[in-house]
């Protein structure tokens, strides 16, 4: 009977002891923590749009000048940043093999015009013997025959001997017009090819703004289009007319090259570099909303923003339309009103309707 009552005290006390556990575990789940948040209060507005790219100044006419024929640079006087006069020497192959060609040329045009002369002469005398009946007018034309024959030699020998001349002067590189040697390709004792680069020169004359623009902004750029240059060199800002807008993009950094015309008396430092100004104007008639790049949201190409509900303290997502960017900041043309309040920062943390609170509110 004692054993019994002992088993049924020790059972009731596993159950309480369960009962107590279970109290335990049905305690309540812990809240969202509530976050602080910067918001900005949004209003239209008007804006200036101008966009700024990084080029250099170049000549309008660059040669990249090369020998005609093949051999050893001997000597290369040409060095970058040089000015170069017209006809000025800028490189000499070594001409000896096209000097002896030349001469042996000339040797066969006299050797041709000997034989020429010879049948010159052959042809008066049978026509004299001809006409007097001592030969027949068979014999007549075989001499005459053979004095076009003669005649055809000589010119051939006569060309040829102007190519080997022309050959040997090919061995000389000079320069077609005054202006800067920008780049040499080719050193002393280098064997090159004909066409390939020795000396690149600009010519002197107008010089040209290159600069590069991405896909998304080449159709402001117009033939004709106006736009400022600035000179790093000392500041100057120089007016510069769009001519040239290329039609493909550059394969590595898939960038259009536009080439601005400047003045004809602008004192540009070839090579130099300079910023590139294009202003769209007053866009005061177009109201637009610029916000923070932070408080952007980028999902599957799409942007978006958090805007607070005063009532509820709580965040939703809004689409917004980007159109451009301003400095640091993000040109909003739809998706908000004014006085909406827009989250700036922790934006890739916060959850649809969740709750925070606001720290700081910048208008």
């Amino acid at each position: 009977m004692l054993h019994s009552l002992m088993s049924s005290s020790r059972w009731v006390g596993a159950v309480c002891a369960l009962a107590v556990l279970g109290a335990c575990g049905k305690g309540s789940a812990p809240q969202e923590p509530v976050r602080a948040v910067k918001v900005l209060t949004v209003g239209e507005s008007g804006s200036s749009m101008a966009f700024e790219f990084s080029g250099d100044v170049r000549a309008r006419v660059e040669s990249s000048l090369s020998f005609r024929v093949a051999g050893k640079l001997l000597s290369r006087p040409a060095e970058i940043g040089q000015r170069i006069k017209p006809g000025a020497l800028l490189a000499q192959l070594d001409p000896q093999d096209y000097s002896v060609t030349a001469d042996a040329a000339a040797a066969q045009l006299v050797a041709a015009q000997a034989t020429r002369d010879v049948a010159s002469a052959d042809v008066k005398r049978y026509q004299d013997l001809h006409a007097q009946g001592f030969i027949s007018l068979a014999e007549l034309q075989r001499h005459e025959a053979a004095y076009v024959s003669a005649q055809a030699q000589w010119k051939q020998a006569q060309a040829q001997s102007s190519v080997q001349s022309n050959q040997s002067g090919y061995t000389r590189l000079l320069a077609d017009g005054a202006g800067i040697v920008t780049s040499v390709d080719a050193s002393a004792g280098q064997v090159v090819a004909p066409g390939q680069p020795v000396v690149r020169l600009a010519l002197d004359g107008p010089r040209d703004v290159v600069f590069s623009v991405a896909e998304d902004k080449l159709g402001l750029l117009k033939t004709g289009t106006p736009v400022k240059v600035r000179q790093w060199v000392d500041g100057k800002v120089l007016d510069a007319v769009v001519r040239d807008v290329s039609a493909s993009a550059d394969s590595v950094t898939r960038s259009f090259m536009v080439k601005a015309a400047l003045p004809k008396d602008a004192q540009a430092v070839l090579g130099s570099t300079v910023t590139v100004y294009l202003s769209l104007g007053d866009l005061s008639a177009v109201k637009t909303i610029k916000l923070p790049t932070s408080a952007l949201r980028m999902e599957a190409g799409a942007a978006s923003v958090w805007v607070l509900d005063p009532s509820t303290m709580t965040v939703k997502a809004q689409a917004v339309e980007v159109n451009t960017a301003e400095g640091n900041d993000s040109v909003v043309t739809s998706g908000l009103q004014n006085g909406d309040q827009v989250v700036l920062s922790g934006v890739h943390v916060l959850t649809p309707g969740q709750k925070v609170s606001v720290f700081g509110a910048t208008k």
